[in-house]
């Protein structure tokens, strides 16, 4: 990044490691200043001291699953016009819905559907002001019904419907990526428990998907599956007859 570059802030939600990590290093390339966001402050240093100029960001510790989450998120960007968001954040449970708790349930639908809802919402006019752009992480989870993780596809489609239809009525205003993965070596497995082997043949470095999701954004933005071997997924995804699909998704990944 050029010593005095400044293309305006972006803030960054799951910004301690994975996808978060990856858009940081990118985005800060681009002569970009960043907000970087996470739960664990401890995590998010780690992230700032892989960046080129650590000084030129800033750390936003909010835990947006809590009640007062997405407010002290705003609370700590009140002072600064946003030139970019990166809805970023998100996890899932792997588990029959019958036999996992609620409330983690539900934190999935917080985390993944509506903090992106809301944080679109409130700095709307801001990324309008500056001729901004928003990014939506989405997922392949979200294009078909997933046994075993009902809920993390569920709010992932919901993301995913959303982006598209906001990118539509924004268009020529702001640019909107709805940037679609498949598998990849973040950490997701480790974090839902979802079976290692599920979908490996698939897997995609993360460079390689952060880089689509900027070109994707260079040429206006738009619907970004990522890596040849997510769009082959996605191809799979949409050719399969769907009882068939849901039969076979079923059983490989029954607990």
């Amino acid at each position: 990044m050029p010593e005095h570059s400044d293309k305006g802030f972006v803030l960054i939600t799951g910004a301690s490691g994975g996808f978060g990590l990856e858009f940081s290093r990118q985005l800060e390339v681009r002569g970009y200043k960043l907000l970087l966001h996470g739960r664990d402050r401890s995590r998010l240093h780690l992230t700032l001291n892989a960046m080129r100029h650590p000084e030129h960001h800033r750390l936003i510790v909010a835990d947006l699953n809590a009640k007062s989450g997405l407010t002290d998120l705003l609370a700590g960007i009140e002072d600064v016009s946003l030139t970019g968001l990166v809805n970023n954040a998100g996890f899932g449970i792997w588990g029959s819905f019958e036999q996992t708790g609620i409330v983690p349930q539900i934190d999935v639908i917080k985390t993944d559907f509506k903090a992106p809802v809301a944080l679109g919402h409130a700095l709307l006019p801001s990324l309008l002001k500056n001729n901004g752009f928003m990014i939506n992480v989405s997922s392949l989870a979200g294009e078909s019904p997933l046994p075993y993780m009902s809920i993390y596809a569920a709010a992932k489609a919901g993301l995913t419907y959303w982006s598209e239809a906001l990118r539509i009525e924004l268009a020529g205003r702001i640019r909107v990526v709805t940037l679609v993965p498949g598998p990849s070596p973040t950490g997701f497995r480790d974090v839902s428990g979802m079976p290692t082997g599920v979908g490996s043949f698939f897997r995609t470095p993360i460079p390689v998907i952060i880089r689509a999701c900027m070109t994707t954004l260079d040429h206006g933005g738009g619907y970004c599956v990522p890596g040849w071997r997510h769009r082959l997924l996605h191809t799979l995804q949409k050719i399969t007859p769907a009882n068939w699909a849901l039969r076979v998704m079923g059983k490989q990944l029954r607990p």
